[in-house]
């Protein structure tokens, strides 16, 4: 897949909350997963050694900056981390708060939905969550 067909390259991949030269960080649009971002990397590549080790180091930075900010705002049960590109195979990491009472617990959120979901993160929480994001990543290169 060419950057001219590739989602990631032609899209920002979410709400835009932080962009630094090499990476974002993305509120993803999933009503399910409240909370659910993505730390993106900027240019067309597939894997993770397709960096360098210091851009490795900026993106797994910008990954742990993301989930501490959604463990102390948000306070989730687990925190799943997840590196998928077999469909858009543009390097990105999901960072994905669970709870016992989301839709597909104990499953991977892409496994078949169990139930309704039964949570309680409120919308003052969520903008709070994107201000704790943008200060943990305001550091970061």
């Amino acid at each position: 897949m060419s950057a001219k067909e590739c989602e990631l390259c032609l899209q920002e991949g979410g709400e835009l909350l932080v962009r630094r030269t090499e990476w974002r960080v993305v509120l993803a649009d999933e009503p399910d997963f409240p909370g659910f971002c993505r730390v993106i990397w900027n240019s067309h590549v597939r894997e993770m050694t397709d960096l360098s080790a210091e851009q490795r180091q900026q993106m797994m930075a910008a990954v742990w900056a993301v989930e501490k900010s959604l463990r102390a705002v948000l306070q989730p049960q687990k925190i799943n981390l997840a590196s998928l590109g077999n469909v858009t195979p543009h390097l990105h990491w999901h960072i994905i708060p669970r709870w016992q009472t989301d839709s597909h617990f104990p499953a991977p959120i892409w496994a078949a939905r169990c139930r309704s979901p039964d949570l309680t993160c409120s919308k003052e929480q969520l903008v709070l969550l994107r201000q704790v994001i943008i200060k943990e990543c305001a550091d970061l290169k």
